[in-house]
């Protein structure tokens, strides 16, 4: 072969490898890797984000799925904003928060149909708490700035009467970390999520734990939110992604799927046998009651229904002046094409 022969060969090899390389980097249709960022991956709201990692939904779909946890979901949107992830199992209202800021960030599985989300006292309160009018000048704690956790104490002040500020948020993870700020008196309150406010509970006693708001049930949902459904974990993704990645967007929300399915037809025990047993942070019966007691909370299809975006978007304007002025257009912060038939 000439020179001239070997140089096509050499010029055609390169270009085979370069398409190689594509296609097998950042979660593409070829089943390459998916980074997948998480807000908090303990959280039971978080749970069939994991639940199908550790069923082997995932592997079955052809997909390598590389989990990392964050500290909240504002960490995991700005690991999307940065490149870091391709995917965020986050809150849905961030989805929003981002289109006011002219950026499409799309949601393409629910997992949680209540927010699932408990405003509640510490028994270590500095002054006494008997409403959320009196969290004025206290320390409340969220998962972190930014988050839905702290997206909800505003909306909850703003709607008891107080402005969004009146409350010092402060930044206490949503686990272990969560439990110990309340129960030494670090916060005079948090927003809090299960496992860690069963925990809670049980550590210090039920009736040392007052709470404020609880939007683990519809009752709960329809009470503090007045709104039957409200989107909360999804996964959601960069709309570029979502275009360059249809196919593998779809084995993501079938994974997701077939672990909401495991949720609602398995006891409790049998999905916390499941479950990273660190999770459980040392009381097994306590984490499988939790699991319980939020299975109602989970989607039972994986949809979004417009009117629940939209009652998302009805309490996020509450607050967010950004978003109050804003011309958000909801049908571009939610999808429902990816779950098939």
């Amino acid at each position: 072969m000439g020179r001239r022969g070997m140089a096509l060969v050499a010029a055609a090899l390169a270009a085979v490898l370069v398409l190689a390389g594509c296609g097998g980097s950042g979660g593409g249709d070829s089943g390459g890797e998916v980074r997948l960022g998480v807000g908090g991956q303990p959280l039971l709201v978080y749970l069939p984000t994991t639940l199908a990692d550790r069923l082997g939904y995932y592997r079955d779909e052809g997909l390598n799925v590389r989990i990392e946890d964050l500290q909240g979901g504002s960490k995991a949107l700005q690991a999307l904003q940065g490149g870091s992830v391709d995917v965020v199992s986050g809150y849905y209202d961030h989805t929003i928060q981002m289109q006011a800021k002219k950026r499409d960030v799309v949601a393409f599985v629910n997992m949680l149909r209540y927010p699932s989300l408990v405003l509640a006292v510490s028994p270590k309160a500095s002054k006494p708490i008997n409403s959320v009018a009196d969290l004025k000048g206290t320390k409340v704690g969220v998962t972190a700035p930014g988050s839905s956790t702290d997206f909800y104490l505003k909306y909850l002040l703003v709607q008891n009467g107080l402005a969004a500020t009146d409350a010092a948020p402060q930044a206490v993870g949503g686990d272990s970390s969560a439990v110990a700020a309340m129960e030494t008196g670090q916060v005079d309150a948090a927003v809090m999520l299960d496992p860690a406010f069963s925990l809670l509970r049980k550590r210090v006693g039920a009736d040392a734990v007052r709470v404020l708001s609880d939007t683990r049930t519809a009752a709960g949902v329809q009470r503090d939110l007045k709104v039957s459904t409200y989107p909360a974990a999804v996964l959601y993704s960069d709309a570029s992604w979502l275009r360059d990645n249809p196919e593998t967007a779809r084995k993501l929300a079938r994974a997701i799927k077939r672990a909401l399915d495991y949720v609602h037809s398995h006891p409790a025990a049998d999905i916390a046998a499941k479950m990273p047993p660190e999770y459980s942070a040392g009381d097994a019966e306590i984490y499988a009651q939790a699991i319980e007691s939020a299975k109602q909370a989970f989607s039972p299809d994986g949809r979004i229904e417009t009117s629940g975006a939209q009652a998302v978007h009805g309490v996020l304007k509450e607050f967010t002046p950004e978003i109050a002025q804003a011309n958000i257009d909801l049908s571009k912060t939610f999808t429902n094409d990816y779950l098939g038939g």
